[in-house]
């Protein structure tokens, strides 16, 4: 399992409870797409999972100097450009998924979980610890090997599944 999460905005822990810290213990890769807060929540998140992050732009020189702005990630069959999105439109994260040749792309920033298709399906798992005024939240893929495609979910830490979606990977050429 691939889990996404975002925007911790944490100052000592990880901010993990519930279905969403049995996830990230359980996941075989866990995708944080920036906004540790400090270096502390970034070591706390490392201690804890195979982890593949991005900074956000609350994140400290401690944080930035580990981890990249923008990376790709590869899962199961699928590429999958990681982002904060503080940078980004909708438009301007479409077009870096097309140019990464993504098939998801994974973003924060707006603390609001969706999943949005497109040529380029981009989904933000929203915020599992400081949701603000939206649902707190975290997104859950599976890779499916008998349909060839990743079936993701957006859930609350109480469990509750609010949102199900698809992710095939797209017919491009990788290799230029």
């Amino acid at each position: 399992m691939l889990v996404v999460i975002s925007d911790t905005h944490g100052r000592e822990s990880a901010c993990l409870e519930g279905r969403t810290e049995t996830v990230v213990e359980e996941a075989d890769l866990v995708v944080h797409a920036g906004d540790f807060v400090t270096a502390e929540v970034f070591e706390a998140f490392q201690s804890r999972c195979d982890l593949r992050g991005v900074y956000g732009n609350n994140d400290p020189p401690a944080v930035r100097e580990r981890v990249p702005a923008d990376r790709i990630v590869e899962w199961a069959g699928l590429r999958i450009l990681v982002v904060h999105g503080h940078e980004h439109t909708d438009t301007a994260l479409a077009m870096a998924g097309r140019q990464a040749s993504a098939d998801l792309v994974a973003f924060g920033h707006s603390h609001e979980p969706g999943f949005h298709e497109g040529e380029v399906p981009f989904c933000n798992p929203g915020s599992h610890a400081d949701p603000r005024w939206h649902r707190p939240a975290h997104a859950e893929l599976q890779w499916d090997d008998d349909a060839g495609l990743a079936r993701g979910r957006l859930v609350e830490p109480s469990g509750e599944t609010f949102e199900e979606f698809v992710v095939e990977p797209r017919s491009v050429d990788r290799q230029g």
